[in-house]
Parts: structure tokens; sequence; C-alpha cells
């Protein structure tokens, strides 16, 4: 289905008061407890270049430091640390487009767990051989995330495994939202928030955090055009199917599921602006990351300086930008960068 402008909020009015209870801000609270020592407090950086552009501080939130470099490593740790060990020993499962899965295996290689990643074929090869080096067992189902969904559930039911949801659970909730604590305690006058924008777990997460401690400060979900399910859902006013395409934002791919619990109605209530993104601003976005801040990022995480290049966000205040990831295919990065077509 073609993917329509989303909703913007205007006013107070149309965002309630507190978030929903599945997760706030003690929540992430104990996350940040749990997962102290086992996941990266990664650096704030200002960046001079889009600082210079925006007219305003801007500043570079390098989750491409983590481990797995992305940070879908806070969520599933989390996730699977507040597990009971009957839970764990059954092994973990989940479906992924690749930074989720390469969490759950690491994060099951560092507990001495076994760990299932279920993919579909749209899964660049390179996240799936990073994936296999940490000892997980990967399986390539259809060509949807709902495909590699549907292989889980099937898993679950007649194996017993334990499954680690991508984005709509209140642990992965809860660990993405530890970001949202570090930008506030390294950045205490923010202004803006510019987050990828997928299932939704990362964008929840930080709004939970951010607005319970700093309710002033400005969401901005950015996404892709090619597939963007999280803005498709919140334009329709309910979770919604929508065709998963190949993007240079691959991380951002796949469908929030019709049965969302939590990352739907925490974006739809927390984020103030979703903006969309064409193949050629992103590919601009991870050309920039790369030649003036010196940075590899993912065409995912490259989104928010899309966004600033593109004009598609004018902040006012200091604006942190959430670089969430750095698992590009090294011929992708390398063409990118030279300035071929997107």
């Amino acid at each position: 289905m073609p993917v329509t402008k989303p909703r913007l909020f205007t006013a107070e009015a149309d965002r309630p008061a507190t978030p929903p209870a599945a997760v706030a801000l003690p929540e992430v609270e104990a996350a940040m407890a749990r997962v102290a020592g086992r996941v990266e407090r990664t650096p704030l950086v200002t960046s001079p270049s889009l600082s210079r552009l925006c007219d305003q501080p801007v500043h570079l939130k390098l989750e491409t430091r983590q481990p797995i470099g992305a940070f879908k490593l806070r969520g599933a740790m989390n996730a699977v640390l507040a597990l009971t060990e009957d839970q764990r020993r059954r092994g973990l499962v989940t479906a992924s487009t690749g930074n989720h899965g390469r969490a759950v295996a690491y994060t099951a290689r560092e507990l001495g767990l076994a760990a299932t990643i279920c993919m579909s074929a749209l899964v660049p090869a390179n996240k799936i051989e990073a994936i296999r080096s940490l000892g997980a067992e990967v399986r390539i189902v259809g060509r949807s995330q709902d495909d590699a969904q549907a292989e889980v559930e099937r898993l679950v039911a007649e194996h017993g495994l334990t499954q680690i949801p991508p984005f709509d659970h209140p642990d992965v909730v809860a660990g993405q939202g530890t970001i949202g604590l570090e930008l506030i305690e390294d950045l205490p006058e923010l202004a803006c928030v510019l987050i990828p924008l997928s299932g939704g777990g990362l964008a929840a997460g930080i709004a939970v955090a951010v607005k319970a401690l700093q309710p002033s400060v400005r969401i901005v979900g950015i996404s892709m055009v090619r597939g963007a399910a999280m803005a498709a859902a919140i334009a329709a006013g309910r979770p919604v199917e929508v065709v998963e395409e190949a993007t240079l934002a691959d991380s951002l791919g796949g469908g929030i599921g019709l049965s969302n619990r939590i990352t739907f109605a925490l974006c739809r209530d927390l984020i103030d602006e979703i903006v969309l993104l064409s193949e050629a601003e992103i590919a601009a976005g991870i050309r920039h990351a790369a030649l003036v801040e010196g940075e590899i990022v993912e065409g995912a995480g490259a989104v928010g300086i899309a966004a600033l290049l593109a004009g598609k966000v004018k902040p006012q205040g200091p604006t942190a930008l959430i670089a969430s990831g750095r698992n590009i295919d090294e011929a992708v990065h390398r063409r990118i960068v030279s300035g071929a077509a997107a």
C-alpha cells in the first residue's frame, strides 16, 4: 500500500500528559542499571558542519560504537537479562532485519546461551554473516520481516524457544530508552532529537525517557519513503500492512505487526513529527557521515544527517541525532561515498 503523509502533532492537546504505562521512566532507569557494564555508554559529539548548516548546535549520538556496531544491543541485552533462568535455557529466537539479530546473537554468546535468528532474503549478506560469526543459527525465510516472524512463532510453538522481539516488547523498549537518559545527562539543554524510525522500539524508548525528564523536547522520527511502516500506521490511526521494499535504510524495513501492543501507541503519542526520505537523500547522509564527519554509518543510521542536509528538519535549539548503526556492506558504502547514484 502507498505510504501516506503522517499526522503531525501541533499542540500539547494532541498528546497525553504521560506515556502509556507499558514502559515509563522507572523501567528505563531499571534497564540502565541492568545493562551497566555490558553495553557501551556511547559518546555524544558535536558536528561543526551540521551546526553551521542549521545555525544551531547539532550533536551525533554514536551508537555505532557499540560492540555490535548498533544500538540494538541495549534492548536485546536488557530483555535477555530480565528473563528467568528457565526461559534462557530454552534458547533464544528472534526475527530481524540484521542488527537486532546480531544483538541477540552477541548477548547469547556473552551469556552462554543458544540463539536462532530468522531473517528474510532482503537482509544484506554482510549482516547475515556477522550473525553467523557470533555462533547463532541463521534461518532465511521468505522476503519480508513478516515471513521471518512466522518462522519464529513456529519455533516457539514447536520447540519452546524464548522469543526476544525486535521492538514490540517492554524490556526491549526500555533498553533502547537508556539512550535518552544518556542524552539528557550529556546535553541538559537538549531541544530536539532526530531518531531513525522503524518498528518504533528506539523512538519509543528514547521518547519515554526524554519526555519524562524534559517534556518540551521535540521528538522527530525519520524513515524512508520505501515502506515506512510506522509512518503509515500513524497516518492510518492503527497498525497496517506495508509492502517491504529494498532500501539503503534496510534496518528500517519490515512491518510493526498488526497486533502491535506497545510501540505503536508510544510513537503515536510521543513523536512530534515524522519525516520521510528518498533513497538519494539517504545516500547523501551516508556520504556526509563518511567524508565530513569521519564516521561509517549505515543508511538507517544516517537518516538524521540526511534530514538536516535535505532541509526537512529545521532545529530550533540544541539538537541530537542518533547515528544508530555502522553495519553497511563495504562495497555499497564505497559506491555511495564515491558519488554513485543511490
